[in-house]
This record gives C-alpha cells, sequence and structure tokens, in this order.
C-alpha cells in the first residue's frame, strides 16, 4: 500500500503542498486555520464543497 496523501481542506481535490512555511500538513496550516475561524469563509468553503460533491455525484451517475 502507498502512502496516504494529505488533501488540501481549502483547495478542493488537490493535495496538501504545504504552501505556509512552518505547516506539517492540513492540521497545522495558517490558511486552514484563518478559513476555518471565518464564519462567511467558512460558510463559503461549505457551499464550494457542496457544489463539488454534487457535480461529482452528477458526473458518476
Amino acid at each position: 500500500m502507498g502512502k496516504p496523501v494529505p488533501q488540501c481542506p481549502i483547495r478542493l481535490g488537490e493535495p496538501c503542498t504545504l504552501c505556509s512555511p512552518g505547516a506539517t500538513g492540513p492540521q497545522d496550516c495558517g490558511l486552514v486555520w484563518l478559513v476555518m475561524d471565518d464564519p462567511d469563509l467558512r460558510e463559503r468553503l461549505a457551499e464550494l464543497r457542496r457544489e463539488r460533491a454534487a457535480s461529482l455525484a452528477g458526473a458518476t451517475a
């Protein structure tokens, strides 16, 4: 089995590329913290996730 690749929770569908200096993954990424700490950004991210899920479901149906 291969090593699991952490996914970026902000850039949907992309792997975590450690774009924030000092981050070891999504769990301690400053960008993730900023987005999840802001209610408006968190809600927009939820909308984007729902849209992505719907488009992926439509592609497999």
